[in-house]
């Protein structure tokens, strides 16, 4: 495995950690709040809806990792 590959494999794998364990840190949460009365969201989740949804930050880091892949192999392909 080269070093591009590991360096490429550890980012994604330590982003993906963080967004599981943000996610359960949110839904644990969640489940303290007893009651069928919807709650209000917090502030900071508010603020950045999109940036801190794990879903939406494993898509970028995906096509992320595509786009570079792609990029790499166009420059390095012997044709």
């Amino acid at each position: 495995m080269s070093t591009y590959t590991l360096i490429i494999l550890l980012i994604g794998a330590g982003i993906l950690v963080y967004s599981l364990v943000y996610t359960l840190f949110v839904a644990k949460e969640r489940k303290a709040v007893r009651g069928d009365i919807d709650t209000e969201i917090p502030d900071q989740v508010q603020k950045h809806a999109y940036i801190r949804n794990p879903i939406f930050i494993t898509y970028a880091i995906f096509f992320g990792i595509v786009l570079i892949m792609i990029a790499y192999f166009a420059f390095t392909w012997n044709w």
